[in-house]
Formats: structure tokens, sequence, C-alpha cells
């Protein structure tokens, strides 16, 4: 079965198009990422070169908590650079969490043994244990809410997102 076809991009790829990113297939050179690329609300896939479909989640949660107005930037000249923040990356590696909660694929799918720097048993850890680095950025980013504030106002508590991407 193609790598396009598999179960878990059956349900990545239409959830990304569902929540408003956009997914291009496109042949890339060498990349951060083998086969995958940022562009302007939008990310690129090279299925010939990509390894981790899982990479395909953190990626959109680069472009899910980047505001609106930045998220237009993203790939050219005009981002800033120092985007991501370190900040934008914590966030993007817990909104990947929700989004693989969501769509019911196990942890190593993103947290898989060649990413994150040998470090991804430490957030498979963590996220196993409701340990949510990161919480308090997407909750002021207006995602999610944590369970106090959730219980407070009577709604679902994270990993259930309010909205999947920032404005």
């Amino acid at each position: 079965m193609a790598l396009k076809e598999s179960l878990e991009m059956q349900k990545v790829l239409p959830f990304l198009t569902e929540i408003g990113i956009e997914v291009l297939e496109r042949e890339l050179d060498a990349t951060f990422l083998p086969g995958l690329s940022l562009g302007p609300d939008c990310i690129y896939i090279d299925y010939d070169k990509l390894l981790y479909p899982g990479d395909i989640l953190h990626e959109a949660g680069h472009l899910a908590v980047t505001a609106s107005s930045e998220r237009k930037l993203v790939g050219t000249s005009k981002i800033s650079a120092n985007w991501p923040t370190q900040g934008e990356e914590i966030a993007a590696i817990l909104w990947s969490f929700a989004a693989m909660n969501h769509l019911k694929l196990p942890l190593d799918f993103v947290f898989h043994p060649n990413g994150y720097r040998n470090a991804s048993d430490w957030y498979i850890s963590n996220f196993s244990n409701q340990t949510y680095i990161g919480l308090p950025l997407l909750e002021w980013m207006g995602l999610c809410l944590s369970e106090n504030r959730a219980a407070k106002e009577g709604k679902p508590a994270f990993p259930t997102m309010l909205k999947w991407v920032r404005d």
C-alpha cells in the first residue's frame, strides 16, 4: 500500500483539510525534515522522500499555533528570522499530541525514535501521564482549556481542543 493511502494518512490528510491547513504534493529538494516543507498556510509533501508521516502533524502544529498574520508569511523571506520561537515549538509539539489523540493515533506516530533529539520517549511518558508541557501557551492562544478553567466554564479540557488553528 502506498504511503499516501495508509490508514494513518487517511485520517491525517482529511483532518488537515478540515481545519484549513492545505496539503500540497510537490517534489522537494533537501529539507530539514525529509519530504516536508512549509509554505504560506500550507504543507508541501514529497511522498517519495517522506520518511516519517507523523512529522506532518508536527509541521501542521507549527502552522496552527502561528498567528494568522504570520502564517501567511511562512516559507517566504518575509517571515520573522526567529520563527518558530521556542514557545511556538513547544506549542506545536503539544498541538500534535492533541491531534493524535483526536485522530486516535498512537503516540509513536509523531514521537518516533528518530525525532525530537532523542527525547521521544520523554514526550510519550509526559503526555501519557497527563503532564502537558506548553499547556498554558496553547490556552493563552485560545486553542484549549486547562482542567481548572474548563471545569469553571463547563467546557471540555485539554487534550480536547476548542479550535485547531490560532486566529
